[in-house]
């Protein structure tokens, strides 16, 4: 049998343009902050790639004033097809920027390049195009009667989808005429600060987005403010809930997409090697750096050892290395606490009894790297199955009837998706049905589309983004002003 030599295909990073340190985008401008700074590194090579200021509660007050005066003066004054106008330039820039912004993307989260370049970046885009669609049409977007904005948005996005977190904050609040201050990741800043000057590039009226970086003392002094209108937050299910309780009593809005558990459910009659592919696409893609991944796979006893066998033969075909070359399919771990928060749930995994399985690939010498991993005989109390590992691992649990998978399915406290695999129409309806899980794919996992709401059950959060249901989140009805 002929052997092929693996010949690396890398993507450039010449066409980014990194700058030695940031500032913050207040009021249409970078400045300067008034806090101290940090540096973001490559989670892949664990080399500085800039110094970034981290913004203090002043800086965060100067951004809420700006993007108060922006709301007040210009934007709740244009009308909605005006609005739409800057949306659809910003998602223009993007569609020509594509490769700046996936390059930078890559580097500064550790996600594979083919990821950034066919999924993040685009997908981002499709947001701006959607949302500048509707900046016209709010009165026949069935919201109720008179829509109309919060005002201020503060927005906290997390490390794991920068860019598209981002896109899916940033577009609806424009397009229903809020102003804006989001606060990016503090590992993951680069993109957000590269998207302003895409505001810029688009003439976007100053104040109406403001970025300010920083950790969680930066994202506390947004959800403090006294001038916030609405607080949106993605990222863990413990944060979200110090949030609601910030804003319980006060006239603060919130939507809230927190962690999630997913099922992935396999029955019988399902053809195995597209399932196994949906698997794969379930928990592998982006590091399992994915709040619905699909970690909990779960498989009808007739077909499991089928399953686990066709499972790890295509798990050792997985590339893992370089983000940057175009042949990697599973990048670097974001970051040092995340590495150790993997490894040390893993090691729990396998002191309470459940089999662990990883494809032995080499990994680089630098950086941080987790190999795709499976646990087998996962019972419903193992941690690995109750908690959120959020990397590349997945818990394998059997089950015989479809009533016993919805009760595994439903046996956590999260709810934000699952996933079905079956050729029966009727059982993907009855399932669907009794799953509580904010989103349900049939014989997919992990597609996502503009058009369509996103969000979760119980612990995973509230409200959703995306599609009409997402533009509901910004804007207030009935009658008033």
């Amino acid at each position: 049998m002929t052997k092929f030599e693996y010949a690396p295909a890398p993507e450039s990073g010449a066409v980014v343009d990194l700058k030695p340190s940031y500032g913050l985008f207040i009021n249409g401008q970078f400045v300067d902050g008034t806090g101290t700074s940090f540096k973001t590194i490559s989670p892949a090579t664990e080399e500085v790639l800039a110094e970034v200021a981290e913004a203090s509660a002043a800086d965060v007050d100067a951004a809420v004033k700006a993007a108060r005066a922006a709301y007040t003066r210009v934007w709740s004054k244009l009308s909605g097809a005006d609005r739409g106008k800057y949306l659809f330039r910003i998602a223009r820039i993007l569609q020509e920027r594509a490769r700046e912004f996936a390059v930078l993307e890559t580097l500064d989260n550790g996600k594979p390049i083919k990821e950034s370049r066919d999924v993040d970046v685009p997908i981002a885009a499709a947001h701006f195009f959607y949302h500048a669609g509707w900046a016209d049409k709010l009165d026949y977007a069935s919201l109720g009667p008179n829509p109309r904005p919060h005002g201020v948005v503060g927005q906290i996005i997390p490390w794991n989808f920068p860019m598209l977190m981002l896109a899916w904050k940033i577009a609806p609040a424009l397009a229903t005429g809020n102003t804006v201050v989001l606060k990016p990741a503090e590992t993951t800043p680069l993109t957000a600060l590269l998207f302003a000057e895409v505001c810029q590039q688009a003439d976007l009226p100053p104040g109406v987005v403001n970025i300010v970086t920083g950790a969680g003392v930066t994202g506390q002094a947004i959800v403090d403010h006294h001038s916030i209108d609405k607080i949106a937050f993605t990222g863990s299910t413990g944060v979200g809930k110090a949030i609601a309780r910030a804003i319980a009593g006060t006239p603060k809005k919130a939507t809230l997409e927190l962690g999630g558990k997913a099922a992935n459910i396999i029955f019988d009659d399902a053809p195995i090697d597209q399932a196994v592919e949906g698997i794969i696409n379930g928990i592998f893609f982006n590091q399992g750096h994915v709040c619905c991944a699909g970690s909990r796979l779960l498989v009808q006893e007739s077909i499991a050892d089928e399953v686990d066998r066709r499972l790890k033969r295509r798990l050792q075909t997985l590339r893992v290395g370089d983000p940057l070359d175009k042949n990697t399919d599973v990048g670097a771990i974001n970051s040092r606490a995340q590495l150790d928060r993997i490894t040390s749930l893993v090691a729990a995994g396998e002191a309470e009894g459940a089999e662990r399985w990883d494809t032995g690939c080499p990994l680089p010498e630098k950086g941080f790297w987790f190999r795709p991993t499976v646990f087998t005989g996962v019972s419903q109390t193992h941690r690995i199955a109750q908690e959120e590992i959020f990397g590349p691992v997945v818990s394998v649990l059997t089950f015989r009837t479809p009533s016993e998978a919805v009760a595994k399915a439903n046996n956590t406290p999260y709810g934000l998706s699952a996933g079905i695999w079956t050729e029966k129409g009727s059982r993907i309806l009855w399932m669907a049905d009794q799953m509580r899980a904010g989103v349900v794919w049939a014989n997919t996992f992990n597609k996502f589309d503009p058009t369509s709401p996103f969000g979760g059950y119980k612990e995973s959060g509230y409200g959703r983004e995306g599609g009409r249901h997402g533009l509901a989140a910004y804007v207030t009805t009935g009658e008033g002003a």
